[in-house]
């Protein structure tokens, strides 16, 4: 996500390497070189201007402040102080006052509408604690209805269509009526795209907005669009006037262009980003973060957002019990990789660990790096999955030909997994190191 540019920011602040203070000549060499990584990133040059001028008054109003602070260092704070300003500033929430709250998605074909609406439903359902309904309205493009059905049943969030309806506008309003008759509290209503910006399009969505007067518009795009997706963001708008933006696809090749010029240009806060394909993968939008992602600082404070999601208390005093005994085993194992798996893909979550984005850098993570445990771990029968020590020469062999892996690949794995169980039991023994890691852990959630 943004390597190239985070690549040439990284260069702009090398101008200040040697130098002990902020000046107007290194200033504006750091200057230049910033416009110009905006500009190779897709942002319009007006507004990479604007924001380097910005910058500019900054650093050079700052110069004889912070005297402590290297002048790169002061550098990095102005551009994601200004970054994060040019974002929207600060996260703007989700409007779901009435009951049912109604949310109305919009976008070109292709942009993930449909996907993000599922995304949006598990979201308000785990994390909100509400009862959504899908509202099929895409009537145009093959499977669209089929396609939403399966994302419902994935996330068990049930989806109203009427295939004998060829009126999207009939469909939202025979859906709201649905949701206020058996209780749904939020209803999200999946709606066609095109493959271009058309009149016919907008004048669907404009009748679709107006019969059922949604709590929320949200104009979803794919972010690996650069410009493009500004200028249909800013089409889109002047039709239907939308309350924000969803981003897409940002787990790509992404340059930046949509991220950092949609606020600027239409006025309208990015509210959610999607990441991957999995229906976990939706965040909040918050401009602080993504301008520390964009710097290649990280995101601390996602990662562990991501982490506590998936923590169980119960679960968590099951494992401490079982690691004080030495009796991980791999069927824990398994449920530790479910975890992580559920997170996000880990690419990106690697690089919201502080440091590791410049370490990654040249580093592919196959989403399917689990594949290979897995596998090792399914072709064990489930007393060998108990009992790791049951593990000989004989029931290795056997294990390699139903994984289809080498014998050195299992004797690896398990030499490495006995490693792990015996450092956490070791772990397990020292108080002075858990009363360490438990202050990692969610505050009230120990």
């Amino acid at each position: 996500m943004f390597d190239s540019l985070n690549d040439r920011l990284e260069s702009a602040f090398k101008t200040f390497t040697g130098d002990g203070k902020l000046t107007e000549i290194n200033v504006a060499q750091s200057i230049k070189e910033i416009r110009r990584a905006l500009v190779a990133a897709d942002v319009n040059y007006k507004i990479a201007k604007e924001f380097t001028d910005k910058v500019k008054e900054q650093a050079l109003g700052s110069k004889n402040v912070l005297k402590a602070v290297k002048p790169g260092e002061m550098m990095v704070k102005i551009v994601s102080d200004e970054l994060t300003e040019l974002m929207g500033g600060q996260a703007a929430g989700i409007n779901l006052a009435s009951r049912p709250s109604v949310i109305l998605i919009a976008g070109l074909q292709g942009s993930g509408k449909t996907t993000f609406s599922g995304k949006l439903a598990n979201f308000l359902k785990t994390k909100k604690n509400k009862k959504p309904l899908l509202v099929a309205c895409d009537v145009y493009r093959p499977a669209a209805i089929d396609q939403l059905h399966v994302v419902g049943e994935s996330i068990k969030v049930p989806v109203f269509s009427d295939r004998s309806v060829d009126n999207p506008v009939t469909i939202a309003e025979n859906g709201l009526v649905h949701a206020s008759e058996h209780g749904f509290d939020v209803v999200i209503v999946d709606t066609a795209g095109r493959l271009a910006v058309d009149e016919e399009m907008m004048t669907e969505i404009s009748n679709i907005r107006s019969a059922i007067d949604p709590n929320e518009t949200l104009f979803v795009v794919d972010s690996m669009t650069g410009q493009d997706a500004v200028s249909t963001a800013k089409a889109f708008d002047d039709v239907i006037d939308y309350d924000g933006v969803v981003l897409t696809k940002l787990d790509g090749d992404t340059r930046g262009g949509a991220a950092l010029s949609i606020k600027y240009t239409v006025g309208k806060p990015i509210k959610f980003i999607s990441t991957g394909e999995t229906m976990e993968t939706i965040d909040v939008f918050y401009p602080d973060r993504m301008a520390q992602r964009i710097l290649g600082m990280g995101d601390i404070v996602s990662f562990v957002e991501r982490a506590q999601e998936q923590f169980d208390e119960k679960e968590a005093e099951r494992l401490e019990k079982k690691i004080k005994k030495n009796k991980f085993d791999f069927n824990d194992f398994l449920k530790q990789i479910e975890q992580i798996k559920k997170m996000g893909d880990l690419k990106s979550l690697m690089r919201m660990i502080p440091g590791m984005n410049k370490m990654m850098k040249n580093v592919e993570i196959d989403d399917n790096a689990f594949k290979k445990v897995e596998a090792i771990i399914f072709s064990m029968t489930p007393s060998e999955r108990q009992k790791p020590e049951l593990l000989n020469m004989s029931r290795k062999q056997r294990i390699a030909k139903g994984c289809g892996h080498t014998i050195h690949e299992i004797n690896l794995f398990i030499k490495q997994f006995n490693q792990m169980r015996k450092m956490m039991h070791n772990i397990s023994k020292n108080p002075a190191a858990l009363a360490q890691m438990s202050q990692g852990m969610p505050k009230g959630r120990r």
